[in-house]
């Protein structure tokens, strides 16, 4: 589906809510809408169950929560505002304890 700016954050040892978080963009509210179901439906056809899906309505950020993987797919602008990236430490360079 062609989501941009994907990257995988490993929150192992960080936090008990999963192990990884992905996240990626959308150009518009349309494909990022497009990109939710299709992993979606990859996830179900690979026999992972059903993920909790929050933000399909709207569209302009939506959380697939597949219990060890969180996944966020966001249009640029709403992605800048949050920012998780640097909320959860991807920015830090590998190898640096946080202090």
């Amino acid at each position: 589906m062609k989501a941009e700016e994907t990257i995988a954050i490993d929150l192992a040892g960080k936090t008990s809510l999963a192990d990884t978080m992905i996240i990626a963009s959308g150009r518009s509210q349309r494909h990022v809408g497009s990109i939710a179901d299709k992993i979606i439906q990859e996830m179900k056809s690979r026999g992972f169950g059903n993920a909790r899906v929050e933000g399909l309505p709207a569209c302009d950020w939506v959380l697939i929560d597949a219990g060890d993987v969180l996944v966020h797919i966001f249009r640029p602008e709403v992605r800048g505002f949050y920012n998780l990236e640097k909320m959860w430490g991807a920015d830090r360079p590998v190898g640096l304890a946080a202090g």
